[in-house]
């Protein structure tokens, strides 16, 4: 399954603490954590999964999670215990104070009016596209959300970026994105590469054979020969993040960095790289499991625990301002058409530059 987080995880990394908590009998306790043990060896670093099945066993042995009674607790414990030895952000349990649905081996719902709830959600949230709008002086300001699966968000994504293509600079705004589907990572960054195939991304899946032998498959991530409408080229991009950036968010801004399209402006990213599967415990209970890990082909590496660093580092609410005058800066030094120039500085005053500084851009 090609996703980094499940779909209502995509606008929120917090659990919903404001669903009501539910009692924990003890040894259903013991049930959902002997079988988050036996799914942990799906875990893309074996080794790491053995130390955290150790880690439960031993727990369970001593009795340890014999006074947790409440579903809340027992997410946030779970959860805390394996992030402590893992450092893997995507490695989580989630509580769900209504019965979760059954699904299949893709990891989506089985039952019909599930996935129809499902894609009512993505909708909602407009597939997580906030905003597309034109900034002064024509600069393209997209508001994205979420990388919500292609086969739901197309559509959408194909209508912002042909909204967006006569500006002249564009700035993508995700500082409050929590990652997605790489296929959408990938259909959005076509429009910002010409006919010629770029290679954006490697997924390193750790998968079982029929005879439960776990061997390594790499899934490549290209451009897409095709896109309907104009693509957006031969102009500046800026990728807003923050540390909440998450995921294929951070996929998308490592991306486009290290192939030099865009100018990354923010906070160092959240650091979570390794996509998975969403498993369930129980009827209340489940699991997001990381199968797989992100390799840049240029760097061979990436942002696991680090996160994206930054070309211009601001904090996050400056990042919009900061992004917005770069923009104004270098169009000002190619535009000719005076009443462009004239709109241009307008723009920048707006933003904060002074006469001085408009005055010197003009002469270089």
């Amino acid at each position: 399954m090609s996703i980094f987080m499940p779909l209502e995880q995509l606008f929120s990394q917090k659990p919903d603490l404001a669903q009501p908590d539910l009692a924990i009998d003890p040894k259903v306790g013991v049930q959902i954590i002997e079988t988050l043990i036996s799914f942990l060896d799906k875990y893309i670093f074996p080794e790491v999964a053995q130390r955290m099945k150790s880690q439960f066993r031993t727990h369970l042995q001593n009795g340890n999670y014999a006074d947790i009674t409440s579903a809340i607790k027992l997410a946030e414990v779970l959860t805390q215990q394996m992030q402590t030895i893992s450092s893997d952000r995507h490695l989580q349990v989630f509580y769900s104070y209504k019965p979760l649905p059954s699904l299949n081996e893709q990891g989506k719902p089985t039952a019909p009016e599930e996935q129809q709830r499902k894609r009512r959600y993505a909708r909602w949230q407009n597939f997580g596209f906030y905003k597309v709008e034109r900034l002064a002086g024509n600069i393209g300001y997209l508001d994205l959300r979420a990388f919500v699966p292609p086969e739901l968000s197309g559509e959408t994504a194909i209508a912002a970026m042909n909204f967006l293509s006569n500006t002249e600079a564009l700035i993508i705004d995700l500082r409050q994105n929590g990652g997605g589907s790489p296929d959408t990572v990938a259909l959005i960054s076509t429009y910002l590469f010409d006919h010629q195939l770029v290679h954006l991304n490697n997924l390193h899946w750790r998968e079982q054979d029929a005879n439960g032998v776990y061997y390594e498959r790499v899934q490549q991530y290209w451009t897409l020969p095709y896109v309907p409408g104009q693509r957006y080229l031969d102009k500046d991009v800026y990728v807003l993040t923050s540390s909440f950036s998450f995921s294929a968010a951070e996929e998308f801004a490592n991306n486009l960095k290290q192939l030099k399209r865009a100018t990354i402006v923010g906070e160092v990213t959240g650091g979570g790289a390794h996509p998975g599967d969403f498993l369930l415990l129980s009827d209340h209970f489940d699991v997001f499991i990381p199968t797989g890990r992100s390799v840049n082909p240029i760097t061979q590496r990436n942002w696991e625990g680090t996160g994206v660093e930054p070309d211009i580092k601001v904090p996050g609410e400056q990042a919009l301002k900061m992004a917005h005058l770069a923009a104004l800066k270098e169009l000002l030094t190619k535009t000719t058409e005076p009443e462009f120039i004239s709109e241009l500085q307008q723009a920048m005053l707006q933003q904060g530059a002074t006469q001085r500084v408009i005055a010197t851009l003009e002469q270089d």
